[in-house]
């Protein structure tokens, strides 16, 4: 999980891989860039400011308390920021609608706010005692709590293993089962740690299975897939596009798309004749992902778990 807070000087905190992220967008004046997941809005800050006077920022977030966040603090920037209550999986229908044919930089955080992770009536943790929610947006349908009180066993374990690469899913699914109903985040989180006989490390047992059902309840890796593909048909040549994931599951999913991009030809090996006719569109401006300093875990330890990756668009 991620930890995007404030901007500095807007907080306690300072965007994950704030720097880094700067370096790798290259924001200048007049530019074109959407921050896919605004946050509390410390990454846009800093593009708007690289990007002044005239660089413009489409922000999206699902979650509309975050866009409200973000409007307090870009309320500087009116006039060269657009926020939207949306996906970053239907980001080119919002460029379209500002009539923007060509972006100069995308950047995705996938993490969690600490808006998110610290308030407990979201149910993304268990931390403190919530209802089982775990929605970016509360105004769809479907929580957590539907997940884990209607799943069969086998759908519940086969979910786990899935999106949290839960080694003991099936031990797991049958406590919960056996439990239910389960409403609240630490009803769930100790029916987990029982079932695997507590804790044994640094990280809680139940860790897994709250990514698993927040990725789930989101639809959170086939709106990665969508956002990406649509990244890569946005940016225009030179643009660059940025990416920060937090589990393995985002960042394998990133780093697939990104090689197959920067490929001309996606026939098998041994296929005598390409068919494919398959024009590499990226080349990649990050060969292995880029970490946080040890002084950024020690400011923020949510940041451990960072890894960002950079690509630019080809001609």
């Amino acid at each position: 999980m991620g930890a995007s807070t404030d901007a500095p000087g807007a907080g306690s905190h300072t965007p994950v891989l704030y720097q880094e992220v700067l370096q790798a967008l290259q924001p200048r004046p007049g530019g074109r860039y959407i921050d896919g997941t605004i946050g509390a809005g410390g990454h846009a800050a800093g593009v708007l400011e690289a990007s002044a006077p005239d660089g413009l920022l489409l922000g999206l977030d699902r979650d509309p308390e975050a866009l409200r966040t973000a409007a307090g603090r870009l309320e500087p920037f009116q006039g060269r920021v657009f926020l939207r209550h949306a996906s970053f999986a239907e980001m080119g229908r919002h460029a379209a609608d500002l009539g923007w044919g060509r972006v100069d930089g995308v950047l995705l955080d996938l993490g969690l706010s600490s808006l998110q992770l610290d308030e407990p009536t979201r149910g993304f943790a268990f931390s403190h005692d919530g209802p089982l929610d775990m929605r970016f947006d509360p105004s769809q349908p479907g929580t957590a709590a539907d997940l884990v009180n209607e799943l069969s066993e086998a759908e519940l374990a086969d979910l786990l293993y899935r999106f949290g690469e839960e080694r003991q899913s099936r031990r797991i699914a049958r406590a919960i089962v056996r439990a239910r109903p389960l409403r609240t985040t630490q009803e769930l989180a100790r029916v987990v740690a029982r079932a695997v006989g507590g804790r044994k490390g640094r990280r809680h047992p139940a860790t897994r299975t709250f990514q698993a059902l927040r990725i789930a309840v989101n639809e959170e890796l086939m709106a990665l897939e969508r956002g990406l593909e649509q990244a890569v048909a946005l940016l225009a040549p030179g643009g660059r596009i940025a990416v920060i994931s937090f589990h393995s599951l985002e960042d394998r999913i990133v780093k697939e798309v990104f090689r197959r991009e920067a490929r001309d030809c996606l026939c098998p090996p041994r296929q005598p004749q390409c068919t494919c006719r398959h024009q590499a569109r990226l080349k990649l401006v990050t060969r292995k992902p880029l970490r946080p300093t040890e002084a950024e875990v020690q400011a923020n330890p949510r940041a451990r778990s960072a890894r960002l990756r950079v690509a630019e668009r080809l001609e």
